[in-house]
C-alpha cells in the first residue's frame, strides 16, 4: 500500500475558510469581516480581498476547538423544513441562493446573485471570484483538518487500499498543477483526462481546477474512435492518462488506445502525461509526446490557486451515447460549488468528517459531482472504488466496503443492486458484515423498481431512497431531502419531491398542466438553479434548441412521468420510450415495474414491438435470478397475468424473452431505443456501452423481423439470440 507523504508546502493563497450555518430566512446573521492576503496584488491595493464570507460567525454555525475551526452540519444550525426551503427558493430565489453561497469561500464577493437577462443562460453570482480546488482542499487544511482522510482508494482488482489525507491531497494536487503549468497549461486551457478509477484521476481534476483549466474526463478504456472524436472537439492542451486499467481478470492497456486515438484525430495535444501504475510494467508513448508522471512530479513546483469568475467553466462532460456532433455539457464553477456543497447536508444529510461513498465512475456525472467535488467541498471523506458490485470477488463487495470504511451514506445505481440480487438473492454474502454506521442508501441513474428497492432495504437494513437527476442538472432534481426533514419512507415508486430551486411541472404536449397521476412531460420552469448545465461546449445554439425549444420557458428533461397529490414525482421513462398501444400511451417504466414484481425476475427492459393492428405491443426482455427453479412456460404465464392485473388488458402484454444479461451504458442505463430498433429490424447505434452490451449487439446484427409472427416468445440465451 502506497501512502503519499506530504512535503512542507508553503502557499500564499490565504483564504479564510467560509464555514457558515444555513438558517431560515427569518433569522439574521451577524458576520465579522477581515482582510486577508488571498490573491495578493489582485488589484494592487487588495481592496477586493476583504469579502471572505464569514471569518467569524456569531450564529453558532461553527465552533472553535483547541484553537482550530470545527465544522458542524448545516442541519445542526438550521431551522428550515423542506417546505420552507422549497418556498424560499421559489419565491425569494436570489436571497435563498445568496445564503447558500455562504457555505463557499470567495475571494471576491458577487455583485449580483442572478442575472436572468437570458433565461436559457442564467448567470449566477455575477462578479464573484473563487477557486474550486481551494474550496475542496486548501480551506480544510487551513481549518486544521489536514490529517482527516480525504480519499479512500479501495481497489479489489489490484488488492490494494490507500488513504490520502487532505494535507497529502493538497501536496499532490499543487505539485501536479506545477507540472501542468510547466507544459503550458494556463487558465482557460482544456485538459483531457483518460484514466481508470485511481486517485491520480482526481488529482488531475483538482489540479486543473486549481489553475482554472477546464477538464474533460473520459471513461478509461473508452474506444479509440470515440476518444479521438472528443479530442478533436475539445482540442486539449494536454492529455493525461495511465498505463493500465484493471477489469476483473484482465488488464486494459491504455497507451495503445491513446496512440490510436491520436492517429485518428486531426488535432494533437501538445503533450501526453502518463502515470505508470505501481507493480506493473512501465510504459511510454512511442511518439515524442509522452511525459513520465513520476519524473515530472519529482521536480514540480507547487502552484497556488488561481481565482476565476463564478461562470468560468470547470469541466466539459461528454454525454454517453453521443451521435453526430459531440455533446459536451459545460459546468460553471461558482454555481456548481454552491449547489454541491448545499446538497451534501440538505439532500443527503451528511455531516462534515463523515465517510461518503458514491459507487459510480469518475467518467459519469455522479463521479464528477459526488465522488470528487461535493464530498471534498463539504469536508467529507470520499471512497473511490475500483471494483464491481459482483465478481470482485463476490456479491458481498459492497457490504465489505460499507462496513470496512464506516460509510454513513452510499449512492449507487439500481443496476448494481440488481446485479447483487441476481447472484445472491438471499444476500448471504452481505450477512458477514456489520453496517453499524450506515444511515441511508440513495439510488439514481435508472428508475428503481419497487422490488429492487425493497430487497435493498431488507438487505442493507437502511432506508433506500430513489432520486432523479441528469447529466445536465449536475445534482438531484427530485429527491427525499433528508437533511431538510423529508420522510425516510416516501411512497413506493417515487423519486422524491422537487429539490429546492427546481420548479418541476408535468405538462401535456400543448403545455397544459396535467392532473395528478396523469402521465405527461416533465419540465422545469426557468430559470434553472445554480449548478445546472451552463451550455454545450462550443455549441450554445444546439443547447438552446435541444432543451428549450419544445416548451418555451421551460427546460425539457425529455423524461415522462407524473406527480401525485402531495407533490411526489414518479419518473416512468424517457419521453421517447412511451409506447402507443392501440391508442393508449404506456410508459416502459410502468410495464417494467409490473414485470419486476415477479420474484424470479431481477432485471427487465420493455420496448415497443411494431404491430400492424395496435401500433406497438410491449416486448419484455427479462433477466432471471441465478437460483430460479420454475419452468419458463410458467414464468411467462405469470408475467402476462401480473401485467394484466397491474396495468390492465390495454397493455396487450404477451411477449417475453429471457436473457442472461441486459446491455448497460457505462452509467448503468439500458439503451432502450437501440434495443427497440434492434428488435424491429431497424438500424441502431450501440453507443457507449459495457463490453457485454457490445457483444450483445454484435451477435445479433442479422436478427430482423423475427418477432412479428409470435404470440409468446421465450427462451434462455447467453445474451440475446432470438429464437422461436
Amino acid at each position: 500500500m502506497r501512502i503519499f507523504k506530504a512535503s512542507a508546502f508553503r502557499h500564499r493563497f490565504n483564504f479564510t475558510s467560509c464555514l457558515h450555518s444555513k438558517r431560515s430566512h427569518a433569522q439574521e446573521h451577524s458576520f465579522t469581516f477581515a482582510r486577508s492576503s488571498c490573491f495578493r496584488g489582485l488589484d494592487g491595493s487588495g481592496s477586493r480581498d476583504w469579502w471572505q464570507l464569514g471569518l467569524k460567525v456569531k450564529t453558532g454555525g461553527i465552533w472553535t476547538v483547541n484553537g482550530g475551526t470545527r465544522w458542524v452540519s448545516s442541519s445542526a444550525a438550521r431551522a428550515q423544513t423542506y417546505d420552507e426551503a422549497f418556498r424560499g427558493a421559489r419565491e425569494e430565489l436570489e436571497r435563498f441562493w445568496s445564503q447558500a453561497a455562504r457555505g463557499v469561500s470567495w475571494c471576491t464577493r458577487w455583485e449580483k446573485t442572478l442575472d436572468n437577462t437570458h433565461a436559457v443562460f442564467p448567470k449566477w453570482f455575477v462578479g464573484g471570484e473563487l477557486n474550486m480546488c481551494f474550496n475542496a482542499v486548501d480551506r480544510h487544511v487551513e481549518a486544521g483538518r489536514g490529517d482527516q482522510p480525504a480519499i479512500i482508494h479501495d481497489s479489489p482488482v489490484t488488492g490494494t487500499k490507500q488513504i490520502i489525507t487532505y494535507r497529502e491531497l493538497q501536496d499532490q494536487v499543487s505539485r501536479l498543477a506545477g507540472v501542468l503549468v510547466k507544459h503550458g497549461v494556463k487558465k482557460g486551457d482544456l485538459v483531457v483526462i483518460y484514466m481508470p478509477m485511481i486517485p491520480q484521476a482526481m488529482f488531475t481534476m483538482l489540479a486543473c481546477a486549481r489553475l482554472g483549466a477546464p477538464h474533460s474526463l473520459i471513461f478509461g478504456g473508452f474506444a479509440s474512435k470515440e476518444l479521438s472524436i472528443r479530442i478533436d472537439h475539445a482540442k486539449p492542451k494536454l492529455l493525461v492518462t495511465a498505463s493500465f486499467g484493471i477489469e476483473p481478470g484482465r488488464r486494459v492497456a491504455y497507451i495503445p488506445l491513446v496512440e490510436k486515438a491520436l492517429e485518428l484525430s486531426s488535432y494533437k495535444p501538445h503533450k501526453v502525461l502518463v502515470y505508470s501504475r505501481p507493480g506493473m510494467e512501465r510504459v511510454s508513448m512511442s511518439s515524442g509526446l509522452g511525459l513520465d508522471w513520476d519524473e515530472e512530479m519529482t521536480s514540480a513546483q507547487p502552484q497556488e490557486c488561481v481565482p476565476v469568475p463564478a461562470d468560468h467553466p470547470l469541466y466539459v462532460l461528454y454525454t454517453s451515447g453521443t451521435t453526430g456532433t459531440p455533446k459536451g455539457v459545460v459546468r460553471d464553477t461558482g454555481g456548481y460549488a454552491v449547489m454541491l456543497n448545499w446538497t451534501m447536508s440538505n439532500v443527503y444529510g451528511l455531516r462534515p468528517g463523515e465517510v461518503w461513498w458514491a459507487a459510480s465512475d469518475l467518467g459519469w456525472v455522479v463521479g464528477h459531482s459526488y465522488i470528487c467535488y461535493a464530498p471534498l467541498l463539504h469536508g467529507n471523506t470520499t471512497v473511490l472504488y475500483e471494483g464491481k458490485p459482483v465478481g470482485t470477488p463476490d456479491p458481498g463487495a459492497f457490504f465489505r466496503v460499507m462496513s470496512e470504511h464506516g460509510t454513513a451514506s452510499v449512492f449507487t445505481a439500481p443496476t448494481a443492486i440488481r446485479a447483487i440480487r441476481q447472484q445472491d438473492p438471499q444476500a448471504a454474502h452481505g450477512k458477514r458484515y456489520i453496517l453499524n454506521r450506515l444511515r441511508s442508501l440513495f439510488v439514481a441513474g435508472e428508475r428503481c423498481d419497487i422490488e429492487t428497492l425493497e430487497w435493498a432495504k431488507k438487505s442493507f437494513g437502511v432506508p433506500v431512497l430513489d432520486h432523479w437527476w441528469q447529466t445536465e442538472s449536475g445534482s438531484a432534481i427530485t429527491a427525499s431531502c433528508i437533511g431538510l426533514g423529508n420522510s425516510l419512507v416516501p411512497p413506493a415508486g417515487t423519486a422524491g419531491k422537487p429539490v429546492p430551486g427546481y420548479n418541476v411541472m408535468v405538462i401535456n404536449d400543448e403545455m397544459q398542466p396535467v392532473k395528478p397521476r396523469t402521465l405527461g412531460n416533465i419540465v422545469v420552469k426557468l430559470p434553472l438553479p445554480p449548478g445546472a448545465a451552463q451550455s454545450l461546449w462550443q455549441n450554445a445554439k444546439l443547447f438552446e434548441e435541444l432543451y428549450f425549444t419544445k416548451f418555451p420557458g421551460y427546460y425539457d428533461t425529455m423524461d415522462a412521468g407524473y406527480a401525485d397529490e402531495e407533490g411526489f414525482v414518479y419518473i416512468m421513462s424517457r419521453s421517447d420510450d412511451v409506447m402507443n398501444v392501440a391508442g393508449h400511451r404506456l410508459s416502459s417504466g410502468a410495464l417494467e415495474e409490473s414485470v419486476l414484481q415477479h420474484p424470479s425476475v431481477v432485471d427487465c427492459a420493455v420496448v415497443g414491438l411494431e404491430d400492424s393492428l395496435k401500433g406497438h405491443v410491449p416486448l419484455a426482455l427479462c433477466v432471471l435470478q441465478n437460483d430460479y427453479q420454475q419452468n419458463p412456460d410458467v414464468v411467462v404465464k405469470e408475467l402476462v397475468k401480473l401485467v394484466r392485473d397491474t396495468i390492465g388488458p390495454v397493455a396487450a402484454f404477451r411477449k417475453v424473452l429471457f436473457v442472461k444479461a441486459l446491455p448497460k451504458t457505462r452509467s448503468g442505463k439500458i439503451p432502450r431505443s437501440s434495443l427497440a430498433n434492434l428488435v424491429n429490424g431497424k438500424p441502431y447505434k450501440v453507443g457507449v456501452c459495457t463490453s457485454d452490451c457490445s457483444k450483445l449487439f454484435q451477435s445479433n446484427k442479422n436478427s430482423k423481423n423475427i418477432f412479428f409472427s409470435f404470440k409468446v416468445v421465450y427462451t434462455i440465451v447467453p445474451f440475446i439470440t432470438f429464437k422461436s
